[in-house]
């Protein structure tokens, strides 16, 4: 079953990615997606799990979540990707792993960089070159946000109205809508290995607040300034602002999208 990486403190808010195994496509097809989808449905009902915002591509996953403290969030990770990885091997009489053995949890700080972190996953499927718009990509939060569905929703649209202090989900909606509209404009759709290599991002005390955190565990751990943010990070990891895009071989051949 995946784990999660050594570092994980309670009541942040986490931007979790997790790849399949040795980053194949096993989630090119749209139903894979909309399992991977339902499950985590699931997670939220069974356990009450926090979801923010999330992603799924063909060869990965990105899902932002706020912890409340009980242990929710290793269950519905658990749940996720076991029951992904059995209906998909079953399906295809496959045998071996699904995922690669741990997924990566970075903490964001909400202050200043949830937003960010919030335009950086929807973007995702820009990146790639698989669509120009993140409404074009079914398997996401902002297509859920802007298109809240009647049953099943995922996203907990009462949890961004609080943390980003919006009145009502038309404010949320907006401002949803200009965060990506502003970055397409500008063009800053570059992969930025800081939101998925990192421990902890955002402002210089909120990392050393993680960093202490962490107590002995945080005694090696390297705190850094990139481009926009600080970060905490092992020793061994180099970060760069310009990344080529994180699934530049990814295109609409490898896809299917849903009806």
């Amino acid at each position: 079953m995946p784990r999660a990486n050594r570092y994980f403190l309670p009541n942040y808010v986490w931007h979790i990615t997790h790849r399949c195994h040795k980053k194949e496509f096993l989630l090119k097809f749209a139903l894979d997606r909309q399992r991977w989808r339902y499950w985590l449905f699931e997670a939220r009902k069974r356990y009450r799990l926090c979801v923010l915002n999330f992603m799924v591509t063909s060869n990965h996953i990105h899902l932002l979540v706020r912890d409340q403290g009980k242990g929710e969030i290793a269950k519905s990770m658990q749940l996720i990707a076991g029951r992904t990885a059995q209906e998909y091997n079953q399906r295809k009489k496959r045998k071996g792993a699904f995922w690669e053995d741990r997924y990566h949890a970075t903490a964001v700080d909400i202050v200043e960089h949830l937003a960010r972190c919030m335009v950086y996953i929807d973007l995702n499927m820009v990146r790639a070159g698989v669509v120009k718009h993140p409404a074009e990509w079914p398997m996401c939060g902002y297509h859920e946000i802007q298109n809240p569905p009647a049953r099943y929703a995922v996203i907990d649209q009462t949890a961004l109205l609080d943390v980003f202090e919006f009145r009502n989900r038309g404010q949320l909606q907006q401002a949803c809508r200009e965060w990506i509209d502003g970055n397409l404009i500008s063009k800053q759709q570059t992969r930025d290995g800081a939101w998925t290599e990192s421990l902890a991002l955002g402002r210089p005390e909120f990392v050393e607040a993680f960093k202490r955190g962490l107590d002995i565990r945080g005694a090696y751990r390297e705190s850094a300034e990139t481009e926009n943010a600080h970060v905490l990070r092992e020793p061994s990891l180099t970060y760069r602002t310009h990344f080529v895009g994180e699934m530049g071989s990814l295109r609409g051949n490898n896809t299917v999208l849903l009806e």
